[in-house]
């Protein structure tokens, strides 16, 4: 059975994207920053399934969704190169977060995760009140 093509697909997970942002600026309010970053990554993500809710296709593993993302819309420039990498980087902190209990976590590096969340939710919801 092949995914269904779905708008509502689509707003739902926006809409889980714009909470898991609202959370990560709490965490981070509250100093929580390894928390924080999850809950980043976590919109990120989200925002980007969003959009391939828009498609016949998914993924179980995020790297999937990441590297589908980045080849059928970054690199084609319906959103632009540079959040390509910052989606990366994005990951990789999310995982050193989660993962690494050696993992030194800088409010300012934390910061750029959620500036980062924030820009590809806007650029996401452009995106979909679009098409």
């Amino acid at each position: 059975m092949s995914p269904k093509i779905s708008k509502e697909l689509a707003n739902h997970r926006l809409d889980q994207a714009k909470e898991d942002l609202v959370a990560s600026k709490a965490l981070y309010d509250l100093k929580l920053y390894k928390s924080a970053n999850n809950r980043a990554y976590y919109a990120i993500f989200h925002a980007i399934k969003s959009v391939l809710a828009l498609e016949p296709i998914d993924f179980k593993r995020h790297k999937d969704v990441q590297a589908y993302f980045n080849k059928n819309y970054v690199s084609t420039e319906i959103f632009p190169k540079n959040i390509g990498k910052r989606i990366v980087k994005a990951s990789q902190v999310r995982e050193d977060s989660d993962y690494d209990d050696e993992f030194v976590v800088k409010p300012e590096d934390t910061k750029v995760q959620i500036e980062t969340a924030e820009e590809l939710i806007k650029l996401v919801e452009d995106y979909l009140n679009q098409n």
